[in-house]
């Protein structure tokens, strides 16, 4: 398998359960990619989950923490930075993740996402709405700050993480 030979970063976007994690996995070990799991470095950081850090000291201050992530990963390179359901959400954070490198939107339908998510507690902002309409809805509210922050989208309904993880390369090589 050919080196990526990119300096630059790719930065995974979309709603949770759209595939960040297994394509960062996979971009990993196919590409010899370095991944950040942004969720899981500000968790660490914090020393508590995100559902504690959005419940004791709000969603502001963790968005806070992906701006100031996203603008320290500016200087790594040849890196997969797996963004949160949310980091698009935030003008500042799109113009940080845009400095990173390029901006992959990985897209599934509300079914897949809900097939995806449904055995997890770790997704606070579905806590106690676990289904396909609720999550529909959400992401028709997400979908023009995923679409305006991306260079590229990929969609991950029905396909294998290699196919998924080659277009990716593909795009964001062109």
């Amino acid at each position: 398998m050919a080196e990526f030979g990119m300096d630059n970063n790719i930065v995974l976007i979309g709603f949770m359960g759209a595939g960040k994690s297994t394509v960062s996995e996979y971009l990993k070990d196919t590409y010899g990619m370095d991944v950040v799991e942004m969720d899981q470095v500000i968790a660490e950081r914090v020393g508590m989950s995100i559902p504690d850090i959005f419940e004791i000291h709000g969603e502001e201050y963790f968005r806070n923490l992906e701006t100031g992530l996203l603008k320290e990963l500016q200087s790594r390179k040849n890196t997969v930075i797996s963004c949160g359901g949310g980091a698009a959400l935030r003008e500042e954070n799109v113009v940080e993740m845009k400095k990173n490198g390029r901006v992959v939107f990985l897209t599934a339908a509300p079914e897949t996402v809900y097939e995806r998510v449904k055995g997890s507690d770790e997704r606070p902002i579905l806590n106690g709405n676990k289904n396909v309409n609720y999550i529909a809805k959400l992401m028709e509210k997400r979908r023009a700050k995923y679409e305006a922050a991306a260079d590229v989208l990929v969609a991950t309904d029905g396909r294998d993480v290699q196919s998924i993880c080659e277009e990716i390369m593909k795009k964001v090589t062109e």
